[in-house]
C-alpha cells in the first residue's frame, strides 16, 4: 500500500469511508508534494501524456460525460484505488467537471445521492457542480440500474 495523500492538502476531500481524492484544475500548475499514482481528465479533448498512470474521459466544459456507462465504470475505478493509491480527479477548472466526478464518488462511498453536491460543497469547494444537468447527473448517477 502506498501513501495516500496528507488530507490537509488542497483540493484534497475525504470521503466517509476515509478514502481520499484530490481533486484539481488542469490550468493551474501540479501541486507540491507527491504526484498522483492514478489520475482521470475530465476534459472535450484528448491531453497530453503525464508521467503517472491516467485515463482520460470526454467530459465537455459544462456538460456531462460523453459516454455514460465509461463514466460510471471509470468511476467505479477511482473509488476502489482511492481506498489505497494517490488517485487525482481534474478538468481544466477543477469545479464543475471535477466536482460532478467527487459527488458521485460520495454517492459511491454511502452518501444519499440529494446530499453529495452539498457534501462535495462543503468538503472541497462552495462552487463545485456548476450546472443543473450536472447537479441532476449525480442524483441519476445514485440508480444504478439506469
Amino acid at each position: 500500500m502506498s501513501e495516500v495523500w496528507d488530507p490537509a492538502a488542497p483540493g484534497v476531500l475525504r470521503l466517509p469511508s476515509g478514502r481520499l481524492v484530490r481533486g484539481r484544475g488542469l490550468r493551474r500548475p501540479l501541486p507540491e508534494g507527491p504526484v498522483p499514482e492514478f489520475s482521470v481528465r475530465l476534459l472535450g479533448r484528448e491531453p497530453e501524456p503525464v508521467a503517472w498512470e491516467s485515463r482520460w474521459l470526454r467530459w465537455p466544459d459544462f456538460r456531462l460525460p460523453a459516454d455514460h456507462g465509461a463514466a460510471q465504470t471509470l468511476l467505479d475505478e477511482v473509488w476502489a484505488r482511492a481506498a489505497g493509491e494517490r488517485v487525482e480527479v481534474a478538468c481544466a477548472g477543477g469545479r464543475g467537471r471535477t466536482g460532478t466526478a467527487l459527488a458521485c464518488l460520495a454517492v459511491l462511498d454511502g452518501v444519499r445521492p440529494d446530499e453529495a453536491v452539498g457534501f462535495v460543497r462543503e468538503h472541497y469547494h462552495p462552487g463545485a457542480v456548476e450546472t443543473p444537468w450536472q447537479r441532476r447527473y449525480v442524483l441519476r448517477f445514485g440508480d444504478r440500474s439506469a
